[in-house]
């Protein structure tokens, strides 16, 4: 049944993409088409960032509203409806942060916080029978799809931020993209019998961003700012520092190890268990059913092996992180900056991120050198 999913999935994504490119001229078909995956090109297919930077790809303004049409329903083939709402959200944050910002941020170029500098790149012929994907991001979205023998084998990495995280909306209500990835992940440490909660939170201070940051693959290495941005555009104050601002002691209490640490779904009881699998919802659901893993969670063994850990407060409004961590599956979250109002949030999967195993496989099978 994934299976056919995943077939059904990656069809409706050949269509749109195919859709996208014939509607392009030369000139943008040069800047939007990238090496087949596992050619010459995977240092950019798998190069990713979730910051203002350049993401590689055809942006916005280098098309027309008809093509801009034409990317949105690409890469809502790639998501469920829920996980598609969020991100036109997200996008569209932009010019909210730019008010938050009083109009007044300028780092150079014709318009720092842009809602139209998000880009689009596809890797491969879609459809074909050699693999194939397709990247759009920009601030805050990450978004990277890999097709192999006509089935979607990786979603991964999936980063999606939101800032601010809250606002205002008319009637009293409040605009929180990803307010439900915040509150249950904090609902559930906050109900730890205290043996439990002394081991799932790490360390008393929250890093200054996800540990794994954009790294390509997922290991011990520090992150360091510069890294979150292309070679040769704008780059932060401290770019040699690690992202996380932690070094030493605090750095070592929150690196990625190969054993997960924190507290296993395993010693969780029946309610906690309900928040654990609901809480991994709000990363997997992001794509469809017939490609999200959620499901694999029905397994009791398989949430069993899901590692809650946490860092900073368990108090609404104050600095805080957690991951999720398993088989399969790195969740990252942070709320830091801009007193609490700045949230990063990210799914990989440490196995086949990019679909980098799935795509050694093809090329071993079909002796493709």
């Amino acid at each position: 049944m994934i299976d056919t999913g995943a077939r059904e999935v990656a069809t409706r994504m050949a269509e749109a993409a195919q859709a996208w490119l014939n509607s392009l001229d030369a000139d943008q078909r040069r800047t939007a088409i990238g090496p087949q995956p596992g050619a010459d090109g995977e240092a950019e297919r798998t190069r990713w960032y979730y910051t203002p930077t350049d993401h590689g790809g055809l942006t916005f303004h280098q098309q027309r509203p008809a093509q801009h049409r034409l990317v949105m329903q690409l890469v809502a083939s790639g998501l469920s409806e829920a996980g598609y709402n969020t991100v036109a959200t997200v996008l569209g944050l932009e010019n909210v942060l730019d008010h938050v910002e009083g109009f007044s941020v300028n780092w150079g170029r014709e318009r720092t916080r842009d809602p139209a500098m998000y880009y689009l790149r596809v890797f491969g012929e879609p459809g074909g029978p050699q693999p194939w994907g397709w990247r759009f991001g920009g601030h805050h979205v990450s978004l990277n799809n890999l097709v192999v023998d006509g089935r979607v084998v990786a979603t991964t990495p999936c980063f999606l931020g939101a800032d601010p995280a809250v606002s205002p909306l008319l009637g009293r209500e409040k605009l929180r993209p990803l307010g439900t990835a915040e509150d249950l992940a904090r609902e559930l440490v906050r109900s730890l019998r205290p043996e439990s909660a002394a081991r799932a939170v790490l360390l008393g201070r929250a890093p200054n961003d996800i540990v794994a940051g954009n790294s390509n693959r997922i290991d011990d290495r520090v992150v360091k700012r510069s890294d979150l941005w292309r070679p040769g555009r704008h780059t932060p104050d401290r770019a040699e520092h690690p992202v996380t601002g932690l070094d030493g002691a605090n750095r070592q209490a929150l690196a990625l190890t190969p054993t997960p640490r924190g507290v296993p779904g395993a010693e969780l009881d029946a309610a906690q268990r309900e928040l654990l699998r609901a809480l991994l919802g709000t990363y997997l659901d992001r794509v469809p059913n017939g490609v999200s893993p959620l499901p694999r969670y029905d397994d009791p063994t398989a949430l069993d092996a899901v590692h809650l850990a946490w860092a900073g407060s368990t108090t609404a409004g104050e600095p805080h992180y957690y991951r999720l961590q398993g088989p399969r599956l790195l969740v990252e979250w942070t709320n830091i900056h801009r007193g609490v109002n700045h949230a990063h949030a990210v799914w990989r999967d440490p196995e086949t991120d990019f679909g980098g195993d799935v795509l050694a496989a093809h090329h071993a099978a079909h002796h493709v050198p």
